[in-house]
């Protein structure tokens, strides 16, 4: 196309040919046209357009135009920069660009590339001509949104949360199965008749820890890893607290839960959750052995323990109390009732096991008096065992509020040094619902030396 400088004089108008180097980038602009040539002032009509730099106008009242001298049904060259501005035919099309990749939360990745979000998996795809960034919507064992809505709430709900580094990049149903564990008791079990004690509920003290009573006898947090095995954790700590507290402390043992995943397979599914009246069963007719014997791996392990024979057959070192030549073994469980008595309990014969339904927010919890907030959408739920080791009272704006102590067993960095505080009195969460105890065999002839 020929240079139209000499129609500019016919307008009255002067050509400016501006140095397009002192206006920066022109990346933006795909044609030649404005680049090259310059363009008439001043005119303005709906063939005109400002030239773009960086995308934003480079000089005000500098304008690229295309009108009859300009026109595609004779090829010429028409304003690529501004193809819907040129008279006669459609432009042609372009060739597709290449696919440059995703952009996505202020990154570019090339296509095919994954990325994790979290718990769920995010992939560059190819969508025709473009490209778009992919993801799964799994809800996550962590939600931010959970986690703040919960902190910007202390107020209403009592307690604070935390985004925990063990749980990112989970998925809620994960957690679910992996992090709880224990099989919802069959119904004949949930209706045995709880043991009924005769006693002054009002001669309870307000506030009672398992832990300040018996010092040094009570079973540590453990962190029972990706395996569903809160069954045989609350188990054993709960046998090994009553064999201590009964024996006075000649007794102390940590029990082997992972002799219950391991042996104990009636019924049972190991890490992938498990009955807790069986489990009782199983430390009743055939015993377990201590943690040194058999220790935790969090694993669906092989038995190596005989299910009949002392614990020397079992290629276990004697415990330090020359008096035990057998496996330990326990009483037949029984059920504890209401709150009064769960706390009769505890007093008097040590921490119990309690099963609770878990919801998505209190994988969640850091400290304070827990009670399940409506704030998930997408509110799984499971059931898991955990250990009441004692209770209490706390005041707060909205008045007295009671709770129990609770041992869980996501390891002592979790909640309040592995503990939390739940509210007591209303079955929050059915953990009063199912609320076990046991007697230990301690030996006689431990018994008889303790004078007991």
């Amino acid at each position: 196309m020929p240079s139209l400088s000499w129609l500019c004089p016919l307008l009255g108008l002067t050509l400016i040919a501006p140095s397009f180097a002192q206006f920066g980038d022109y990346s933006d602009l795909r044609g030649p046209y404005c680049q090259r040539r310059g363009c008439c002032p001043g005119r303005q009509d709906d063939c005109s357009e400002p030239i773009l730099g960086n995308n934003e106008v480079i000089s005000e009242g500098t304008l690229c135009y295309c009108d009859d001298f300009c026109n595609r049904t004779r090829n010429e060259d028409c304003c690529p920069d501004f193809w819907t501005h040129c008279k006669g035919l459609p432009p042609p099309t372009d060739p597709p660009a290449p696919l440059l990749g995703c952009t996505y939360e202020g990154r570019v990745y090339p296509v095919n590339k994954q990325i994790k979000k979290n718990c769920n998996v995010c992939k560059c795809e190819k969508m025709g001509q473009r490209a778009e960034m992919l993801c799964e919507q799994h809800p996550c064992l962590i939600e931010p949104s959970i986690t703040e809505a919960i902190n910007s709430n202390y107020a209403n709900y009592g307690w604070s949360a935390s985004n925990y580094s063990k749980f990112w990049g989970h998925k809620l149903e994960e957690g679910i199965k992996l992090r709880l564990g224990t099989l919802q008791p069959q119904r004949f079990v949930m209706h045995m008749n709880p043991v009924r004690r005769i006693y002054d509920p009002h001669s309870l003290p307000r506030e009672f820890d398992s832990e300040f009573k018996w010092p040094g006898w009570m079973s540590e947090i453990q962190d029972q890893g990706w395996c569903g095995s809160s069954w045989a954790i609350t188990t054993a700590a709960v046998a090994s607290d009553r064999f201590a507290i009964l024996s006075k402390g000649r007794e102390k043992v940590t029990l082997s839960a992972q002799h219950l995943l391991s042996c104990d397979r009636r019924g049972q599914q190991s890490c992938n959750g498990g009955y807790l009246d069986r489990a009782w069963s199983y430390i009743r007719k055939i015993g377990l052995v201590d943690e040194q014997c058999f220790p935790y791996s969090a694993t669906n392990e092989k038995c190596r323990i005989p299910r009949r024979g002392d614990l020397v057959t079992a290629n276990c070192q004697l415990p330090v109390n020359v008096d035990r030549r057998s496996k330990y073994k326990v009483a037949p469980a029984y059920r504890v009732g209401n709150e009064t008595d769960i706390m009769y309990e505890i007093l008097h014969s040590g921490p119990v096991q309690a099963t609770m339904k878990v919801y998505h927010d209190f994988f969640t919890y850091k400290r304070g008096i827990y009670r399940h907030s409506p704030i998930a959408t997408n509110d799984r739920t499971g059931y898991h065992s955990v250990r009441i080791v004692g209770w209490g009272e706390e005041y707060a704006p909205e008045g007295l509020k009671k709770y129990w102590k609770v041992a869980n067993s996501w390891g002592p960095e979790w909640g309040e040094n592995g503990h939390f505080r739940i509210v007591r009195g209303s079955n929050e969460c059915e953990i009063e619902s199912f609320v076990l105890g046991t007697w230990a065999e301690v030996e006689n002839k431990l018994l008889l030396r303790n004078e007991i």
